[in-house]
């Protein structure tokens, strides 16, 4: 799918972080974007903004019929909204917290679902372009997902499920013409690892393989926009992470 004028974008937490990096770069290619986010104050003066909470349905839905009046029908979807609260499954004497791991769970990946699902159908009421192809999700797991670290039992299961949901998505709107992917970063120059010393910063980039550094967030913009174009993407969760590997702590 092209990206321009005629293909108007929705990204989830494209307020900061990834999301703002993807939001940025597909308005440079000329897409109409909006972004969904909890605070919106911060959102770039030319994008649409939708204030919602993501694993609310009914707020979905508000804020996908506030951007579509803005920009029209989204062609182009792209999850990046997400919390990464810390907590070990027992710790000093407690149990993790049921509603807190409830509520990562909910954020990330039932609130991805809402997006990509409610997002799904409109798409697929639209009229087909080349290949028949009607619009692209790009979902964000983590590379969390297959290597959860102590304390991130809450982030890696939910984003285990993003990227277990990419291929019976796509195959669901397989007949729609939609595409479903998901990248997987690892750990990418965002508000919260640009907060960090830089110590951290530094000892974090040493467990990258190569190149010894942190991802850039337009490095992930990148491939959202690779994988919009390549027509023969689907049904896949792609790891951008240079080669990293976590270890248990």
């Amino acid at each position: 799918m092209k990206i321009g004028a005629n293909t108007p974008v929705v990204v989830s937490g494209g307020a900061s972080g990834l999301g703002a990096a993807v939001a940025r770069h597909l308005t440079s290619l000329g897409a109409p974007v909006g972004v969904i986010d909890l605070k919106v104050d911060a959102t770039a003066d030319h994008v649409a903004a939708a204030q919602a909470d993501i694993s609310d349905p009914e707020q979905v839905a508000a804020a996908l019929a506030q951007l579509r009046a803005a920009n029209g029908q989204e062609r182009i979807c792209v999850n990046c909204a997400g919390i990464a609260p810390a907590a070990k499954t027992i710790s000093r004497g407690a149990a993790h917290d049921a509603a807190l791991f409830a509520k990562v769970v909910s954020v990330n990946l039932v609130g991805s679902f809402n997006v990509a699902s409610q997002s799904a159908l409109g798409m697929s009421e639209t009229e087909p372009g080349a290949d028949d192809e009607r619009g692209v999700i790009v979902n964000t797991a983590s590379i969390a997902a297959y290597e959860g670290q102590m304390g991130q039992i809450a982030y890696a299961a939910s984003k285990g499920g993003v990227a277990a949901m990419t291929l019976p998505m796509a195959r669901d709107l397989a007949k729609s013409g939609i595409r479903v992917m998901s990248i997987a970063p690892g750990i990418f120059l965002t508000p919260m690892v640009s907060g960090m010393p830089p110590e951290v910063q530094d000892a974090l980039a040493q467990i990258s393989e190569f190149p010894k550094r942190l991802g850039k967030p337009e490095e992930f913009a990148q491939l959202v926009e690779t994988i919009v174009t390549q027509p023969m993407l689907n049904g896949e969760t792609i790891r951008l992470d240079a080669g990293t590997r976590m270890q248990a702590r």
